[in-house]
Order: structure tokens, then C-alpha cells, then sequence
């Protein structure tokens, strides 16, 4: 009788082994485990791709400015500090500024028309409050974010006086100004204050009293060390 052969010896060792653990020959012994103890396959990394791009986006955090507040209430007026002038090289009314807001992203590039109203020297050191959730603006090639608020009076011979509305010595740097009498502000984005023309809506109320100081309907524009004031402007308006 022949020796069997390797192969015939290590068949029948598989033979063997697949009877022991009984299983149907030929079948992968951790398939059938799985099946036998109810376990599915584990899903392949494309399924897990597919399931993800099916979950919903998040949706965008939205303003939660209350739109029932007096308009006022809604632009955000910022103590400010001009740091930096210079004439703007294109444009023969505007000066351009770097304005200290108490920003952590640094101090604000703002242009503003009022090269006929101040010499340049005169710019450099003066607090101010920046309108500062309007939306950023080109002005003759310069990025302006923001605004300076001013006030303007016709003079007797008809010519205009315009000058800051100024926030007291002591009044920090970025604070936000309130009004006497009304709620806190809670400004919109500036994508609503523009898309809702809310600037707009405040300039017929916003004058300077008999006092030179700022109001809103005859609200005071207020900081924690007092009111917001012209030097010489009375009952003008504030733009």
C-alpha cells in the first residue's frame, strides 16, 4: 500500500480540525462564528462616509437682537481713540484713521470726510465713538469699518460747524454707549443693520440738546462716566 502523499496527510488533518469545531468543509471558521452568535459584518469605511454626508448641516447661529427695542438700541456705538491719521491719497475730503475700540483684533481703519472740519494735528489723540456694527465699507480704495458720529450746525452766515460727539475722559475704551431711559442696547449683525436701513431710521432723532449733549429722541447717549457731548453744536444734528 502507497504512503500518503503531504497534500493527502494535510487534508485530512483539515477534515479532521473542521469536525471538531463543526464546521461545513471549506467554510471560513470566523464567518460562521459571526453567524452563529447573530453578528453582522462590520459596515465598510465608504458606508460610514455615505451616512455622514446624509446627516442634516448645522444650521447657522442666528442674532438673537431682540427686534421689538427701539432702533436706537439696535447700532452699537463704541468709545473710541484716533491713534493714527493720514490724508487719504485719492480723495480730497477724507482723512484716514486707525481708531482704538478696545478690540483684540487692534484698533479699526475708518475713513472720514472731515478734512474741511479738522486739521490733521488736531485728529491725532481725540476720543470719539465709532459706529461700530456697520457693514465695512470701499471709500475711494480704503476699507472703512465703521464710522465716527459727529455733530453739525449751521452757522449764521451759512456756513457748517461739525465736530465730534465726544465720550468723557474717564470713559473706557471699547465700552458700549446706552440711553438714558431705554433698554440695554442688543445691536444687530451688520448685515441687518444695512439690509433694514436701521442707521437711517435713527438719524431724524438723534440731535445734540441745548447742552451740546447727544440724544436720541431725547435719550441721553450715556457711558459709566457720563453723557456724550459736542463742544459747541446745540440742537444739531448727529451723523
Amino acid at each position: 500500500m502507497t504512503a500518503p502523499s503531504a497534500i493527502e496527510l494535510l487534508e485530512g488533518l483539515i477534515s479532521d480540525l473542521e469536525g471538531k469545531l463543526n464546521l461545513a468543509p471549506g467554510a471560513d471558521p470566523l464567518i460562521e462564528n459571526n453567524e452563529k452568535a447573530g453578528k453582522q459584518p462590520k459596515p465598510k469605511q465608504n458606508d460610514k462616509k455615505q451616512k455622514n454626508k446624509n446627516k442634516p448641516k448645522p444650521k447657522p447661529k442666528q442674532n438673537n437682537a431682540d427686534p421689538n427695542l427701539p432702533d436706537i438700541c439696535k447700532l452699537e456705538f463704541k468709545v473710541g481713540l484716533i491713534t493714527k491719521v493720514w490724508v487719504h491719497p485719492e480723495a480730497d475730503k477724507l482723512y484716514c484713521e486707525e481708531i482704538d475700540c478696545g478690540e483684540e483684533g487692534g484698533p479699526r481703519q475708518i475713513a472720514s470726510g472731515l478734512r474741511k472740519h479738522y486739521p490733521e494735528e488736531e485728529m491725532l489723540g481725540k476720543r470719539v465713538l465709532v459706529v461700530a456694527n456697520l457693514k465695512a465699507k470701499n471709500l475711494v480704495g480704503f476699507k472703512s469699518h465703521g464710522m465716527v458720529l459727529c455733530a453739525a450746525g449751521t452757522n449764521d452766515d451759512g456756513t457748517e460747524t461739525v465736530e465730534f460727539v465726544e465720550p468723557p475722559e474717564g470713559a473706557p475704551l471699547g465700552e458700549v454707549v446706552t440711553y438714558e431711559g431705554l433698554p440695554p442696547p442688543s445691536p444687530f449683525s451688520p448685515a441687518q443693520v444695512e439690509k433694514r436701513k436701521i442707521f437711517a431710521a435713527c438719524m431724524p432723532g438723534m440731535k445734540t440738546n441745548e447742552d451740546c449733549v447727544g440724544t436720541w429722541n431725547g435719550h441721553v447717549f450715556m457711558t459709566t462716566a457720563g453723557p456724550c457731548k459736542g463742544r459747541t453744536v446745540k440742537g444739531g444734528e448727529m451723523r
